[in-house]
């Protein structure tokens, strides 16, 4: 159930904080007291769009908590398996609105918007004012029929739509891939001459790493010879200056020497060793050079040759093996094609397969889908001569669509008489706004008995009715309420007068301020609340005896 809600800063709200009780939670006000603001906070804080617009003037920001606490085994395993922790079944969820963004948590865990949708439809669910005009479109009305029948149709349901995505899978890539003969002819053409272009390049692995290295070699290599050049002028023996030449010219001298000193040997052989050195030196870059010359007929075919593995991976992969991958990939194709009428009938017998499945899951679950609703009809019947409904017929009118779809075959539409002697008819023929409102609460009712959640609100549900049918539509909202927390927005003193928890809504002028606020009733306050809705403007003791009147029939009306 709703524990708690705390709203700041969203457009007349400066801070709200509420506590909600167990049964019926009933929210007066006049009109324009800012209980429509007040339900869309609570929807803002389930997922649902909000404008960054709502942000109070002055304020940077808005934030709307809701504090649940949950008990139900199988919503707090779905929690976990959510990897939302929870501590003695309390779940928080909050929404923090930015100028630019939203910030959504549960449980102080940062969650997506869808996230957080998925969540909260586990503990809550809000009845707008536009809701009851979803009625009107009737693939509505199955999917009402199979939250009735949930327990028994859900796994079937999630079987169908697994083999009709498989079918329709299969049923694509026959319409796509085998329908057209010259198509595929065009295909294979281009298939093979992809090939070709492949093949007729004769790739090596790695030749595109060593040919970019030769490239850039040959591409510097004018500038390279002009250095090396000038290298081996200052080390060879060619000129009279040069490095070789002067350590020749100092060996003579040395040796000259060597005549008169012995001692001299050691640093002879020295000079020898430097000349040596720069001897090997002079040969080795000789080499170099005589190797690195520039071949304008060799540069031209590796510049080609680069050329056309650029091209091929520009079309096929970034690297030559992604090429050959590629090239992999087309053979399979290549042989796919071949073998088109193999695997035409290949899939024509999977698809025929899948498609027997299907029908019988379709069989299965039209079977389910009848037989809970005719217990759904009874259930509306009940609930609907509950909210004044007397001489009410309701059924559901099954078809059979032509075709498959993840949901099945079936077409559903919910029927209904309001008239003694009069035939059913398509609901959205017949009903008007207030009876929309009646039947939608009475189908949350019969809901109400199967599914989990703990929490229903109704925004004025009691749109367009009056006198007996609103004390009847308060009757059912107190029944709902035995089982599940309800909190309504209400104008009619025939719902205000079943409340457990009463809470006014209102507007306040503070200095050039204004703002929405929210106090909870006690039992004297309750009275004169539902005095003013009785009476408007004036509350005479009269009208607060018929108020207090109203409430002790309303309790005696309850029993519990």
């Amino acid at each position: 159930m709703l524990l708690n809600l705390h709203v700041k800063n969203l457009a007349l709200i400066d801070e709200i904080e509420v506590e909600f009780g167990d049964h019926l939670n009933i929210l007066t006000g006049e009109t324009g007291a800012g209980k429509s603001i007040l339900l869309g906070s609570m929807n803002a804080a389930l997922g649902n769009k909000i404008s960054k617009d709502m942000i109070r003037p002055g304020e940077s920001y808005a934030l709307v908590e809701l504090l649940f606490h949950i008990e139900q085994p199988e919503i707090l395993k779905k929690l976990e398996e959510l990897d939302i922790a929870v501590e003695e079944g309390e779940v928080l969820i909050s929404r923090k609105i930015l100028n630019r963004r939203n910030i959504c948590k549960v449980n102080g865990t940062t969650v997506t918007v869808p996230k957080l949708k998925e969540i909260a439809s586990m503990f809550i669910d809000i009845h707008s004012q536009h809701e009851h005009q979803s009625l009107l479109h009737k693939n509505q009305h199955l999917k009402i029929l199979d939250e009735f029948s949930k327990k028994e149709s859900l796994d079937i349901r999630k079987r169908i739509q697994k083999l009709y995505e498989q079918y329709a899978d299969i049923k694509h890539t026959l319409e796509e891939d085998y329908s057209d003969q010259e198509k595929i002819k065009r295909e294979l053409d281009f298939v093979l001459y992809e090939m070709n272009e492949i093949q007729s390049a004769n790739l090596q692995p790695g030749e595109d790493e060593e040919l970019e290295a030769q490239y850039r070699k040959m591409i510097n290599s004018k500038k390279i010879m002009e250095h090396l050049h000038a290298v081996y002028h200052i080390t060879g023996y060619d000129d009279a200056m040069s490095a070789g030449s002067q350590i020749g010219n100092a060996m003579r001298e040395m040796a000259s020497a060597g005549q008169y000193d012995d001692d001299l040997a050691s640093l002879s052989e020295q000079l020898e060793a430097v000349d040596g050195i720069i001897n090997d030196f002079n040969r080795d870059l000789s080499s170099y050079m005589s190797e690195m010359e520039f071949d304008e007929q060799e540069f031209y075919e590796v510049e080609q040759r680069l050329n056309t593995i650029n091209g091929l991976k520009s079309k096929f992969g970034a690297t030559i093996e992604e090429i050959f991958g590629y090239y992999h990939e087309l053979e399979q194709k290549k042989e796919r094609i071949c073998n088109f009428e193999e695997n035409k009938e290949t899939l024509l017998v999977k698809l025929q397969e899948i498609e027997n499945e299907l029908q019988a899951e379709c069989e299965n679950l039209t079977e389910i889908r009848k037989e809970h609703a005719s217990l759904l009809c009874q259930k509306m019947i009940e609930a609907l001569r509950d909210l004044n409904f007397l001489d009410v017929q309701f059924c559901m009118e099954f078809s059979k669509l032509p075709h498959y779809t993840k949901n099945g075959w079936d077409e559903a539409v919910f029927m209904i008489s309001t008239n003694p002697g009069l035939p059913v008819r398509p609901l959205n023929e017949v009903a008007s706004g207030g009876e929309l409102s009646r039947i939608m609460l009475a189908i949350k009712s019969v809901l109400a008995d199967v599914d989990q959640v703990d929490t229903l609100i109704f925004d004025e549900i009691d749109s367009g009715i009056s006198g007996r049918t609103a004390q009847k539509v308060s009757e059912k909202m107190a029944v709902i309420s035995k089982t599940h927390q309800v909190i309504a927005i209400t104008h009619l003193p025939q719902i205000a007068a079943m409340a457990d928890s009463h809470y006014l809504i209102e507007k306040r002028v503070e200095g050039e301020h204004t703002k929405t606020v929210m106090t909870g009733l006690n039992q004297e306050a309750s009275v004169v609340e539902l005095a003013r809705i009785l009476g408007g403007v004036e509350v005479t003791d009269a009208v607060l005896e018929s108020a207090k009147e109203m409430k002790e029939l309303a309790k005696r009306t309850k029993k519990y």
